[in-house]
């Protein structure tokens, strides 16, 4: 699974970590996130994410 990135702040969203304090599993995909969830650190929304090249 991919990590993604907040373009605004820089804040990583880790599939295999989840974002705990919004009650999201580890586990979830960036793309199984809801539409309302946004980044823990700045509150930018899911749109102003993208995704990590991991090579």
């Amino acid at each position: 699974m991919k990590k993604y990135r907040c373009t605004v702040c820089g804040y990583v969203y880790d599939p295999d970590v989840g974002d705990p304090e919004s009650n999201i599993s580890p586990g979830t995909p960036f793309e199984k996130l809801p539409e309302s969830w946004v980044c823990p650190i700045c509150g930018a929304s899911k749109d102003q994410f993208e995704p990590i090249e991991q090579y």
